[in-house]
């Protein structure tokens, strides 16, 4: 912000400027002195909600992120990328780590109603850091690596569910979008780190793939222990029992002291615990009936995304037309879900979450089905050709996965009220979960044109989400939480930007 000062010399044309006498009686008027000439003084003001408070907001979305790393490696470890496992990767064994994260969210949805944030943040980082010491320390151990992947997927859950609301109280309504994102941002982050050193590490006998796994584990998760103490809690956390002083303290942090927005902003936010206040348990669970069947199927669309399916697809097309797993198709398939999901990242508080989402979803269903069509005869798979085709196709499915799974986590902190947001979003968690143990059991007893029918499916449910999300799902950006829940609670939102 600039301020423009002009500055000028007197007026000469004063009331008292006949000041000398004549002997006639006639006055003579005073000469005006010479004015100085106009000068304009240009002085440059930051903005006050400055990049140093963006920062604290972005605070706890920054140290959750890297607990989130190790959460993305041990998904895409459950989700065929353990090419050197050590041990044999049982079909208990790929969905430990899933039922975890179902437990942990489950938990934390239940404890969230008389905690505070960090203690799940803490208690979280603590048994993903568990779980890596146990992967370090005895790799060759099947029932000491399945108890770690129990704990770390726990301590995922437990970080998922309070973070996803946390961060959409914490941020202002510009920058909901890029703190809630740093979810699926961190996971895909892990899924890429875990796919590229899994498939580079095939050859190597010196150190066992699992010792790696902990190492990375435990390096992230002492980041994100350490970052955990630069985290702020919520206003609302402390409105919702009386604390306004504690609130109004909070707010201040976020904000900044001398931002002018910072009454405005915290009177928002009191008006909207105000109004959780005014209406019961029962009337505010009722209006989440809407919401909650869209996000159901909108998150249980984001296990679709990643898979035990097209996890051993991509492994088989590419052992098919290059010979052998450590080469750049692979490295690249790991590689461009990160990029899909930084370039949504940045455009969620600019162009919106409902535009970019619907066009990484449409171009998911058609990828699907264009691989479904490779897959139509079983024999394709022995075709050097249409396996070709496949892997192509993979690349592509997975950069466009980037783009549509970052509006989930956004959507997921604003759709709700205030009251039974923690149980709401803990399910849907839950239930997400769910969808990636059906896929890893549906798979194990899949027959030999199982792909063909699991794409052909998958894609068709894609295809029909897009149509569907198109019409119910509203556009969020730069609104508050209390326009965002209403228009969630609408049954059809048709408007694009």
């Amino acid at each position: 912000m600039t301020i423009t000062y002009v500055t000028a010399g007197p007026d000469g044309d004063q009331p008292n400027t006949f000041t000398t006498k004549e002997r006639e009686g006639r006055y003579i008027r005073k000469t005006p002195p010479k004015q100085p000439p106009m000068q304009t003084v240009n002085l440059t003001v930051g903005n006050p909600s400055s990049v140093r408070h963006f920062n604290k907001q972005l605070n706890v979305a920054c140290a959750v992120f890297f607990l989130f790393v190790y959460g993305g490696m041990d998904f895409a470890h459950s989700a065929g990328w353990n090419q050197t496992l050590n041990t044999s990767a049982t079909q208990v064994f790929k969905c430990s780590w899933f039922i975890g994260v179902l437990a942990g969210a489950a938990i934390a949805s239940l404890a969230m109603t008389f905690l505070p944030k960090l203690p799940f943040y803490v208690l979280g980082g603590l048994m993903q850091l568990t779980g890596s010491i146990i992967f370090t320390c005895a790799p060759f151990d099947y029932g000491l690596l399945m108890a770690a992947r129990y704990v770390a997927g726990a301590g995922i859950g437990l970080i998922t569910v309070p973070f996803l609301i946390h961060s959409a109280e914490v941020a202002s309504d510009n920058y909901r979008g890029v703190s809630a994102s740093m979810e699926q941002c961190g996971l895909a982050l892990g899924i890429a780190i875990q796919v590229i050193y899994d498939t580079q590490w095939v050859d190597d006998k010196e150190a066992s793939v699992n010792e790696v796994h902990g190492i990375i584990g435990i390096v992230f998760s002492i980041l994100g222990l350490g970052m955990t103490a630069l985290s702020i809690e919520s206003p609302i956390f402390h409105l919702r029992r009386n604390q306004e002083e504690k609130a109004r303290e909070c707010h201040q942090k976020l904000l900044g002291s001398f931002n002018s927005s910072v009454d405005q902003s915290f009177e928002e936010v009191s008006r909207y615990v105000a109004e959780s206040r005014n209406r019961s348990f029962c009337q505010e669970l009722w209006s989440s009936v809407v919401p909650f069947i869209k996000l159901l199927l909108y998150r249980g669309f984001v296990a679709f995304s990643f898979s035990l399916p097209l996890s051993a697809s991509l492994i088989s097309s590419t052992l098919m037309t290059k010979g052998y797993i450590s080469c750049w198709p692979v490295t690249v398939w790991g590689l461009v879900r990160l990029l899909g999901a930084l370039v949504a990242q940045g455009f969620l508080d600019r162009m919106g979450r409902k535009l970019i989402s619907l066009v990484g979803l449409l171009c998911m269903a058609i990828l699907m089905l264009c691989m479904a069509v490779s897959y139509a005869s079983p024999a394709n798979v022995l075709l050097t050709y249409y396996m070709n085709q496949v892997w192509k196709l993979g690349v592509a499915f997975q950069a466009f996965a980037g783009l549509f799974v970052c509006s989930s986590s956004v959507y997921l902190g604003e759709a709700f009220p205030m009251r039974v947001k923690p149980f709401l979003v803990g399910y849907i968690v839950g239930f997400e979960q769910t969808v990636h143990i059906i896929n890893i059991v549906g798979y194990n007893r899949g027959s030999d044109n199982f792909f063909y029918h699991y794409y052909l499916c998958v894609g068709i449910i894609l295809l029909v989400g897009v149509i569907f999300f198109g019409i119910v799902i509203p556009e969020t950006k730069k609104i508050t939480l209390r326009e965002a829940n209403r228009r969630f609670q609408r049954l059809h939102n048709i408007k694009l930007f």
